[in-house]
């Protein structure tokens, strides 16, 4: 709830009045997005009870291989190599962290972690093929829709003013400001790359237990985040790199007129400007 609000707050403040009518003009993409958001929230709030987290953290770190699979059959999109292999690097890391603890974990919550995780990545594939609509209309939207699914097993009037405020600084900062950043994010990058770059929080979790509450993680976190944040890193600077060193794209050429007469008018054509 607390999450669809600031969210909500969030459009109303930049769009105004005209909030609602960004939440029609998303149309059935925008439906097709909340729907996966709801449905892989309530799959991983489930499948935390029924499994353990070394086995529900590895399905999540399998993100970008599934987002790339969904981009390929459904947009044709071939992933980049550098993304797969980051990917790859990066799973093998999420390994490490967990260690001996995968696998001990039962058939029905990874199945529902399993579930939550392809119904993120089509989320992440939906936002970027429709990237010209309004999708943040819809993120509050499914925000909603956890709360409206979630009240009929809830007791909401047995929290306490603490607990209570606990509650909103949660769906507000950790649930709302982070599903608003992966929309806006989603939008602006393919989805197998939002999804590998998602893996930060892998090995960023266990850290912030730590300095919260003085929870030493063992060995293995450690080296198994430190191996996903360094994958992560270098595969940031190869891109960069690799954006820098590629050759401009021709310029446009108008209707009749080949690509080589094109370069061949661009100096005139500067020269006359």
């Amino acid at each position: 709830m607390f999450g669809g609000l600031f969210i909500a707050a969030c459009v109303a403040w930049r769009h105004g009045r005209a909030s609602l009518a960004l939440l029609r003009a998303a149309g059935l993409p925008g439906l097709a997005a909340a729907a996966c958001s709801t449905l892989g929230t309530i799959c991983l709030l489930h499948a935390l009870h029924l499994t353990t987290v070394a086995d529900v953290t590895i399905i999540c770190a399998t993100a970008p291989f599934v987002a790339a699979g969904i981009a390929w059959l459904w947009l044709r999109e071939r992933p980049g190599r550098a993304t797969l292999c980051a990917a790859g690097l990066a799973l093998g890391g999420v390994l490490v962290m967990t260690g001996g603890a995968a696998g001990s974990g039962r058939v029905a919550g990874n199945a529902l972690a399993l579930g939550m995780t392809v119904l993120i990545a089509a989320m992440m594939v939906i936002i970027r093929h429709h990237r010209a609509l309004p999708m943040l209309p819809a993120a509050s939207l499914s925000a909603f829709a956890c709360a409206a699914l979630a009240l009929p097993f809830a007791d909401p009037f047995r929290v306490t003013l603490p607990e209570f405020l606990g509650l909103a600084a949660f769906g507000a900062v950790q649930f709302g400001l982070g599903l608003l950043l992966l929309t806006l994010g989603s939008r602006l990058l393919p989805g197998p790359r939002a999804a590998l770059l998602g893996n930060v929080e892998l090995p960023l979790a266990p850290l912030w237990v730590w300095l919260a509450f003085g929870s030493v993680p063992p060995e293995g976190i450690w080296i198994g985040g430190a191996i996903v944040a360094l994958d992560l890193e270098a595969g940031e600077r190869a891109r960069r790199r690799d954006a820098a060193m590629a050759p401009p794209h021709p310029p446009a050429s108008a209707p009749g007129v080949t690509p080589s007469a094109a370069r061949k008018a661009a100096p005139k054509a500067c020269a006359l400007a």
